[in-house]
């Protein structure tokens, strides 16, 4: 059994092709551009069975076959054991998965998962530690070990990092993140997000103080520019 938050039968934009998009309850992180903060709870959403989720899954296998299914958060490695479960009832019915993670949690305590996932779709909030505690709330340790972890295994990984200004939309940190990935050969890409405010209302309704309120999404050309520097690093940047 496990807790989700809701569902996308029709996602288009996180992992390759159309995906069948889960997203679980509970997530380490407090990032302070979170869109979904409503799921940070572990005790919220709805409880359901890793077999009640493949069979709802496989409701919209004829529509998802070329691409597949993304289990993503919160953080959807707090539940690891549903995890593994659930990738491997998609694994018997050939649908390809993908897992959207912060890499908020120890690598050993999310071992299988990790490694059962045909693509991890890695959330690298920061380039360095103080900045992303600044972000988080915590250190970026587990994300390089789960990382380091994909690597060894020659698993692929896409690198999704939000832009934001005056925290990670910066030329000194887009630097320290390009020498940070450069080496890796599990990189397949990685994907610039610009921040939004979508999600604002929500901290708003749970009462949760939003620091973000002033700040305002990049330019088109500010986020031209990330993507170029980053690919001066030999970076596969979208």
């Amino acid at each position: 059994m496990g807790r989700i938050h809701s569902v996308e039968s029709f996602g288009a934009l996180d992992g390759p092709g159309i995906r069948y998009v889960l997203f679980l309850q509970g997530c380490p992180l407090r990032c302070v551009f979170c869109h979904n903060p409503d799921s940070w709870h572990r005790e919220g959403g709805q409880e359901v069975g890793s077999m009640d989720v493949v069979n709802d899954i496989l409701r919209y296998r004829h529509f998802i076959q070329s691409g597949g299914v993304t289990l993503s958060g919160g953080e959807p490695l707090m539940q690891p054991e549903f995890v593994a479960s659930i990738i491997d009832g998609c694994h018997e019915h050939g649908l390809h998965v993908a897992v959207d993670t912060s890499g908020g949690v120890a690598f050993l305590a999310c071992r299988e998962a990790v490694e059962k996932a045909d693509l991890l779709l890695l959330d690298i909030k920061a380039a360095e530690d103080a900045l992303f505690r600044k972000i988080t709330g915590r250190g970026m340790d587990n994300t390089m070990e789960i990382l380091a972890a994909r690597e060894r295994m020659g698993r692929q990984v896409w690198i999704r990092h939000v832009l934001v200004p005056g925290l990670t939309l910066d030329d000194r940190q887009l630097h320290k993140l390009g020498r940070l990935l450069q080496d890796y050969r599990c990189i397949e890409k990685v994907e610039l997000l610009p921040f939004h405010k979508m999600g604002e209302y929500k901290w708003e309704a749970l009462g949760e103080t939003y620091t973000l309120a002033d700040v305002q999404p990049p330019e088109p050309q500010q986020v031209e520019h990330a993507r170029a520097l980053l690919r001066g690093f030999g970076l596969n940047v979208h």
